[in-house]
């Protein structure tokens, strides 16, 4: 999920006075051990982030940012990718917190990428994409929170529309990108990451003309497939979303572009190959199931 902040010097105000009246609530410490610290760079709370549990209007007033998960091994697994996932696009990583409600769970079902350099991931959201699918299906929800940064970074995507589906189904590409990459999560063969897939498709909607909507589950599914297959070679973010929206305005707009690719063209040939499977992910006539066994 992508969140723009323009603050005026009113809303500032506003923001000091709600953290420096927030409760004295002592956040977690990073548990990264010493080895790995230096390299994942993870940017260490502020004195007032500290004693604070206030997050933002985003998430419940009872809600408390921490730096940890409930357990070491769970918190590097996530920082470690978060340092992939950054160190990939060939930037540093963003500020990583972690979003817990002792008094309410289910309400952290949620992962926000601010404008502002963060990227806010709740308990829930993360215990339950676990439970499903293993640590992948997480390391693709955090790829897609960071596709939204790359998003602010370069102003993409290219494509515009009266919904957030272009935003979203991009960042479901970026993950999938990430997930093939070799040196991202490096998995070359798609049915080793259909758990993560199908999480995915799983939070799709159909509020089409909802300013939130995000992609029907069969777009969602078509958007991930497509990032996979663009994994087959080295992009920049900008060539990743001339390519990403040259093949999928099938999705966006009933028909794809079948016109020579003037920017990369060699990856005409190779995709050329997969523009009716994507069309049929996109249409249903390629079930969840027999897209979770795709080569």
């Amino acid at each position: 999920m992508k969140k723009n902040f323009k603050f005026s010097l009113l809303a500032g105000a506003m923001a000091v006075f709600s953290l420096t009246a927030c409760n004295d609530d002592k956040m977690e410490e990073t548990v990264l051990p010493e080895s790995q610290a230096e390299s994942a760079k993870i940017e260490q709370p502020g004195d007032i982030e500290k004693i604070c549990s206030y997050v933002d209007q985003y998430w419940t007033s009872s809600s408390v940012l921490k730096t940890a998960l409930q357990n070491s091994t769970d918190t590097n697994f996530m920082n470690s990718q978060m340092t992939k996932i950054a160190s990939l696009w060939g930037r540093s990583n963003p500020t990583l917190r972690f979003v817990d409600d002792p008094s309410s769970f289910n309400s952290t079902y949620n992962a926000i990428s601010y404008s502002t350099g963060k990227i806010y991931y709740g308990y829930a959201i993360y215990y339950d994409a676990k439970s499903k699918g293993g640590d992948i299906v997480n390391a693709m929800i955090l790829a897609h929170e960071y596709g939204h940064q790359l998003q602010y970074i370069y102003n993409l995507p290219s494509v515009s529309e009266s919904t957030a589906r272009p935003n979203e189904l991009e960042a479901d590409g970026f993950a999938g990108y990430y997930l093939r990459r070799p040196a991202g999560y490096n998995k070359s063969s798609f049915t080793e990451i259909a758990a993560a897939y199908e999480f995915a498709q799983s939070i799709g909607d159909y509020q089409t003309t909802h300013p939130s909507h995000h992609g029907t589950p069969a777009q969602r599914r078509s958007a991930v497939r497509l990032g996979f297959l663009l994994g087959q070679y080295a992009l920049s973010a900008a060539d990743f979303d001339y390519n990403f929206f040259y093949y999928y305005q099938g999705v966006l707009n009933g028909t794809y572009k079948m016109a020579k690719n003037t920017r990369n063209p060699e990856i005409d040939a190779y995709m050329s190959q997969y523009i009716e499977e994507l069309k049929k992910i996109q249409t249903g006539e390629i079930s969840a199931e027999e897209f979770k066994h795709l080569k």
